[in-house]
C-alpha cells in the first residue's frame, strides 16, 4: 500500500507561509545552488545544493500521486494541467471547476467532492507502492486528523515569519508521535524527515 507523506518548507517558528500566502523567503533554498534538478512536470528547474537536489530526486522518484486542496489548485491555476513531478493530482473540493476541465481535458486531475479519505484512498491506488504527496496546509491538517498520513517531511529554514499559515494547526487526535528517521543539510534548509508512530 502506498506511503502518505505530508512535506513542506517552513520557517523555524512553525509557518509554511506568510499572512498573505507569500513563501518567498522560505523558498530561497529551491535557487540557492548550482546543482540542477529538471521538474518532471516541465516548466522549471530547481538549483540547490547537492544534498537538496538528492532530496529532491528521491522524493520525485518515490511520488506516484498528488492530493491537494481547492486552494492550492486555485492559487496555482491547477499549474496549467500539469503538476511539477508530473503524476496524477486529486484535488478535494466543494464543486467541480467545469470551465478549468474543459480547457485542460487531458490533465491527469481528478476533483473529489466527498472527501479527503476518498480522495487519498483514489490517490493511493494510482500510486501503488510509491508514495502520495499530500499539498496544503489544510488538507494536510484533514488528513492528520483522519489518521491518514504516513510521514512528515520538513523543509526547516532558518527565519522567522512571526505570523502567517502554519503547517500544524487545528490537530484533533494529539498527542502525534513521530519517529525521525533522516536528516539531510542542504544550504540554508534542514530536510528532516520523520514517521507517524502513534496518533492520539
Amino acid at each position: 500500500m502506498a506511503t502518505v507523506m505530508a512535506e513542506k518548507t517552513m520557517s523555524l517558528d512553525g509557518f509554511i507561509a506568510d499572512p498573505s500566502g507569500g513563501v518567498a523567503e522560505l523558498f530561497d533554498w529551491y535557487s540557492n545552488g548550482n546543482v540542477e534538478t529538471p521538474a518532471p512536470g516541465g516548466g522549471m528547474t530547481f538549483r540547490t545544493s547537492e544534498a537538496s537536489a538528492r532530496h529532491l530526486r528521491e522524493l520525485v522518484v518515490n511520488t506516484a500521486a498528488v492530493v491537494t486542496g481547492r486552494r492550492l489548485f486555485d492559487l496555482t491555476d491547477g499549474w496549467g494541467g500539469s503538476h511539477p513531478i508530473g503524476v496524477p493530482v486529486f484535488v478535494v473540493t466543494h464543486h467541480v471547476p467545469e470551465d478549468w476541465v474543459a480547457a485542460h481535458p487531458h490533465a491527469p486531475f481528478t476533483f473529489v467532492t466527498t472527501g479527503v479519505e476518498h480522495a487519498v484512498a483514489q490517490a493511493r491506488a494510482v500510486a501503488g507502492d510509491l508514495s502520495v504527496g499530500v499539498g496544503g496546509a489544510d488538507i494536510v491538517r484533514q488528513c492528520l486528523n483522519a489518521g491518514l498520513v504516513d510521514e512528515i517531511v520538513v523543509n526547516l529554514v532558518p527565519v522567522l515569519l512571526g505570523s502567517g499559515i502554519r503547517f500544524f494547526d487545528h490537530l484533533a487526535d494529539t498527542p502525534i508521535e513521530l519517529a525521525a528517521t533522516r536528516v539531510i543539510e542542504g544550504r540554508r534548509v534542514t530536510h528532516l524527515y520523520f514517521r507517524v508512530v502513534r496518533q492520539g
